[in-house]
């Protein structure tokens, strides 16, 4: 048996080792060398850049919304203001079961179908670990009963905030607007980093005119988070500036006066002070609450309020424009005498209707019986139409569109609440542009007593009537007044745009249209006469019956055999006392009927609350 002996190289292996040492030495030499500059580069070089970014990750910029400015009107009531609020939120990371959660806090508080719709819709665009309200504005006994089971709620907080309010409910309403929550429309309309962190701006009314002066300056607060992007501490904070407050021309204690008046009908009053342009009282009814959509109004309510037939949400002072009727009388009998065409002596004969050369139809005069021999006076007191068929024809559309356009009728009046609609005053033009038709005669007639194509809004006649009780010194309409910043308590007037007055020059004329619109209301045989009895001012006034759909020629109006929304429409203008005008008002009550039986009672009652003073005290606000 033979052995085979292996003897080892050492200096070989000895040798290898040594060279795989120095090629390891290497390798890890050049890592490190790698690491090395790599360090050096994000320590040294590029070390500013890093910090930056690494302090974009743990410092965030969270907005500050301000607290948004009251409304009060001008005796320094509250109309619109921010009330603690108490919302329900829910961190939806720290809810294992979230139906089973809403089910056990439906017992406790009143969830509706509409919160968790909204919550749903806000859980799916926001991070887990942000709070999402379920409800807002609980009350003092929910809060109380979610407190005594707060342990049992992991994730859900009671949260303390501010909600706007209108402790007047629908008082007003159209006047003020509301707010309400953003949208991508409100978005496009405002500055979006002025609105960081902000939730509600002002949709109509007020509200949205003066959004920029109510919404206020955000503020901001440099937070540290941590890398779920959790608020670990503050480290700056910036205050918001609140809004600036707004005091509006409006008198409550006349506001509710007006609205009352009406009755339950509907219609439209805007009241207005000669000398300043003051919006004393702004009614449009039905009105409705503005509360409902602070915080987003649920879809049955909204749909009826949308499908109601009588439009509660349409702002009938503003954008509501009717046939003027008679009411433009006044107006049209001062352009005849400042052009010469009449004077006030001169007379036309009614027979009860009138008709143009070589024409067999005729324009009725609302008494069928007619009214005789007229003069201008008489014309007016007795509202005679077929005085005014013959003044319309003598001074044509012509003179009567560029007469009437010097009082402001066919253009908006300016008036400081936005979505103000322009009426119309037709012309020759007008037509031809609109229509693509000649203008006829017969249009004119018509027009001569407030009929045919011409419409005018509510706060049009008014601002018209104030402007005739004042000699033809025009005021703009407003409803602002003055600002308050919310640290201090001086107001600050606003400046009003200045508006061109009527240029007519003889004194005289003005004279004798309003001694016409006295006997309207203090003659004998005036149409208004009734409102007089017991006045203890004297009241200049015209009464107006707009049809809202034409008769036939032979036809007679009986406003029981026709369905309500085809009776005429009840008007009436005024202002008081006549000597020194302190207040004008203009009425229109829909499908109203006559004028002095329905609109003009009603100014009365304006007037009466207004310069008689309160008879008892102003009812408490609604809750």
């Amino acid at each position: 048996m033979s052995f085979r002996v292996t003897i080892k190289d050492y200096r070989f292996e000895s040798r290898l080792f040594m060279q795989r040492s120095v090629q390891a030495i290497v390798f890890a030499a050049l890592l490190f060398s790698v690491l090395i500059v790599r360090l050096v580069h994000l320590q040294v070089l590029a070390h500013e850049h890093y910090i930056t970014l690494s302090d974009d990750n743990r410092i965030k910029i969270l907005p500050l919304p301000p607290n948004r400015g009251l409304i009060f009107d001008r005796s320094g009531l509250v109309l619109a203001e921010n009330l603690p609020s108490y919302r329900l939120e829910i961190t939806p990371e720290q809810v294992h079961d979230m139906d089973a959660l809403l089910d056990i806090l439906a017992s406790l508080v009143n969830v509706r179908d509409i919160d968790r719709q909204r919550f749903d819709k806000l859980r799916k665009r926001m991070p887990a670990f942000k709070p999402v309200p379920l409800r807002f504005h609980l009350s003092d006994e929910e809060v109380a009963r979610f407190a005594v089971d707060r342990h049992r709620f992991p994730g859900v907080e009671v949260v303390a905030g501010l909600s706007r309010h209108y402790p007047y409910g629908s008082m007003a309403v159209h006047a003020i607007g509301y707010v309400g929550r953003l949208d991508e429309r409100d978005l496009q309309r405002v500055n979006t980093s002025s609105y960081s962190g902000t939730t509600h701006i002002g949709k109509v009314g007020i509200e949205r005119t003066y959004e920029d002066i109510l919404h206020g300056n955000v503020g901001y607060g440099q937070v540290e988070t941590n890398a779920e992007g959790r608020i670990l501490r503050t480290l700056v904070r910036t205050p918001p500036r609140p809004g600036q407050n707004l005091y509006l021309t409006l008198d409550t204690r006349l506001q509710r006066s007006t609205e009352q008046a009406f009755e339950g009908k509907t219609g439209a009053a805007v009241v207005i002070a000669p000398d300043t342009g003051e919006v004393l009282a702004f009614v449009s009814l039905p009105a409705y609450d503005p509360n409902l959509f602070v915080n987003g109004i649920d879809t049955a309510t909204y749909n009826a309020l949308r499908n109601d037939e009588q439009q509660p949400l349409f702002n009938r002072a503003l954008r509501g424009q009717y046939p003027p009727g008679s009411t433009i009388k006044p107006f049209v009998a001062l352009g005849g005498l400042e052009e010469g065409i009449t004077h006030e002596h001169s007379t036309t004969y009614c027979p009860g209707f009138y008709q143009l050369a070589g024409n067999e139809r005729k324009y009725r005069c609302w008494k069928r019986s007619g009214h005789g021999k007229v003069d201008l006076i008489k014309s007016i007191a007795q509202s005679c139409d077929v005085y005014f068929y013959d003044l319309a024809l003598s001074m044509g559309i012509d003179r009567i569109h560029d007469f009437l356009a010097k009082f402001g009728f066919g253009t908006r009046t300016g008036i400081d609440i936005s979505g103000e609609l322009p009426g119309l005053l037709p012309s020759r033009q007008w037509k031809r542009a609109a229509r693509d038709q000649v203008w006829f005669p017969g249009e004119t007639l018509i027009t001569g007593i407030g009929q045919g194509f011409m419409l005018a809004t509510p706060i049009q006649l008014a601002s018209a009537v104030a402007t005739l009780s004042k000699y033809g010194q025009r005021r703009r309409p407003h409803v602002v007044f003055a600002t308050q910043q919310p640290d201090d308590s001086g107001l600050t007037p606003l400046q009003i745009a200045a508006v061109p007055n009527a240029p007519i020059m003889n004194r005289h004329h003005w004279d004798t249209v309003i001694h016409a619109m006295r006997e309207v209301v203090q003659g004998a045989r005036g149409t208004a006469r009734k409102i007089s009895k017991d006045a203890k001012f004297e009241i200049a006034g015209k009464t107006g019956t707009a049809q809202v759909f034409g008769l036939k020629e032979e036809q007679k109006y009986n406003a029981e055999e026709l369905a309500e929304k085809l009776r005429d429409h009840s008007l009436f203008i005024a202002f008081a006392p006549i000597e020194k005008p302190r207040i004008a008002v203009a009425v229109i009550v829909e499908h109203g009927g006559s004028g002095s039986a329905v609109a003009a009672p009603i100014a009365r009652t304006i007037l009466d609350a207004y310069l008689l003073g309160p008879d008892s005290v102003l009812t408490e606000p609604a809750s």
